[in-house]
């Protein structure tokens, strides 16, 4: 092929993240009250998602259960609702606002999502608008946007550790020499 150049072309450099956590960010996170409380709120959120998805699921395969499904969504989402409200906390705390800063901006985009999707839930069941099973579809569907967003965080927990384990080896090689 005339004209072309047989040589390879270098691959692209990789493209760097910015650090989760700026050194002042990281310590207000560590020294916050709210860290904890999201540390806490989480995993209960996760067991009561459990149990009311398996609650779920049997009413819809077996027609029974329909009140302890039911129960189990309502304390879901309030748990939901609480989880956001300290989040909320949270990110203003550590990154000076309440909502969509640089480091969780999807995470919360998607947790609006999950929000919205339970709230729906809980309109039709206040209002009656919509029957038994299609309160539970909408829980279900809501429970899906959960485990998407929850996989998020546990991402992004992920990569905040991993940036601590880089800091720490980099500030070790710093010393040594």
């Amino acid at each position: 092929m005339a004209g072309r150049s047989s040589a390879r072309q270098p691959s692209p450099s990789v493209v760097k993240r910015p650090p989760l956590y700026t050194p002042e960010e990281r310590r207000r996170r560590d020294e916050t009250v709210w860290t904890l409380v999201q540390g806490i709120l989480a995993p209960i959120q996760f067991v009561v998602f459990l149990v009311s998805l398996v609650l779920v699921v049997r009413y819809l395969a077996t027609g029974a259960g329909e009140s302890a499904a039911t129960i189990s969504i309502v304390a879901k989402t309030m748990i939901l609702y609480t989880i956001m409200i300290t989040g909320a906390i949270w990110e203003k705390v550590v990154f000076g606002c309440y909502l969509f800063a640089r480091p969780f901006f999807w995470e919360d985009v998607f947790s609006f999502l999950v929000l919205a999707l339970h709230t729906i839930y809980l309109w039709g069941l206040l209002t009656g608008s919509l029957s038994v099973e299609q309160q539970m579809y909408v829980a279900l569907a809501a429970y899906a946007t959960y485990v998407v967003n929850a996989t998020q965080f546990l991402l992004k927990l992920r990569a905040a550790r991993l940036q601590a384990e880089a800091e720490a080896a980099e500030a070790a090689a710093g010393s040594a020499q």
